[in-house]
């Protein structure tokens, strides 16, 4: 069934409450209301990306943060416990450079192609474009299962305990080799396509005719993300900081591992809301009602 656009609606619904108000109807029209406002967020490939980058990114920081606690808490757990969470840290680590890669080329479509945007970026092939990156990080998360089930005796493996990582879990130096090569095929595809949009996306704006406000606005906006997309890119080479510094500092080997955890993987996603979300013109207005919780719409003749 389709969705009623948001302008037909427009009979007053607020959250601030009198006592003569306070009645069971409105109390029923105010969450009923709220979702018909963000319709925007259905039906724009932009922010379709960006709701499927915050939801993975809130799955990947629940698992690393529970892995985190768990090899404080109890150092060793179960392997097939171990196996679930770090193959899940591992999907959804890998989607976040993907999901931005996507969003950089949905930007480039928009801004240097706008005729050919709404043909291009549907929202069929954005839901096609999110599959095809869980496919992808699928391919090289699943592949490590094999190797470990392959490689290794299943019926013993998978009922003892060992210090749950990465590192520990897939130990096979064909799981290293994988990991290298797969790491360097992501961070160069990823790196080229964020590259060529978003230069392509700054020429376009120094090339307009826009006033030196919006242009100014426009470099410090690709610069932004452009650190943004910096700390993502570390996921491919943090190991091998990781395992320098270890190497330079074997005493601090359990702060080194902190220290990278916060900037490779807390920073980056804390910063994608704001950039991507808060800067949002639209999505700051939507946000701004909900947070004041007061809503207006209603219906026109």
């Amino acid at each position: 069934m389709p969705r009623l656009p948001v302008k037909f609606l427009q009979f007053p619904v607020s959250c601030r409450l009198t006592p003569d108000s306070q009645s069971p109807l409105l109390l029923y029209l105010v969450p009923q209301r709220l979702p018909l406002l963000s319709q925007i967020f259905y039906v724009n490939p932009r922010y379709i990306l960006f709701i499927h980058l915050v939801v993975n990114d809130m799955i990947q920081l629940t698992t690393t943060v529970s892995l985190f606690v768990l090899s404080y808490v109890y150092y060793t757990i179960n392997v097939s416990l171990c196996c679930v969470l770090v193959t899940l840290t591992v999907f959804t680590t890998m989607n976040t450079p993907l999901n931005l890669a996507v969003m950089a080329a949905e930007c480039y479509v928009a801004i240097c192609l706008p005729l050919r945007h709404a043909e291009f970026c549907t929202v069929r092939r954005t839901y096609a474009a999110i599959g095809c990156i869980w496919a992808v990080s699928a391919l090289s998360a699943l592949t490590d299962v094999f190797l470990v089930v392959a490689t290794q005796p299943a019926a013993t493996l998978f009922h003892s305990t060992m210090p749950c990582k990465r590192e520990t879990l897939f130990r096979h130096p064909v799981h290293l080799r994988k990991r290298d090569v797969s790491f360097a095929v992501y961070l160069v595809v990823v790196w080229l396509a964020l590259l060529f949009s978003y230069v392509q996306i700054f020429l376009a704006a120094r090339a307009s005719k826009a006033s030196a406000g919006d242009t100014q606005k426009a470099r410090n906006t690709v610069l932004l993300h452009g650190f943004q997309l910096l700390l993502c890119m570390l996921t491919y080479v943090a190991h091998l900081i990781r395992g320098a510094l270890t190497l330079s500092f074997p005493r601090h080997y359990v702060n080194i591992v902190f220290a990278s955890y916060v900037v490779v993987q807390i920073v980056p996603r804390l910063l994608s809301p704001v950039v991507y979300g808060l800067r949002d013109k639209t999505f700051r207005q939507h946000l701004r009602k909900y947070l004041l919780c007061k809503v207006r719409s209603g219906v026109t003749p």
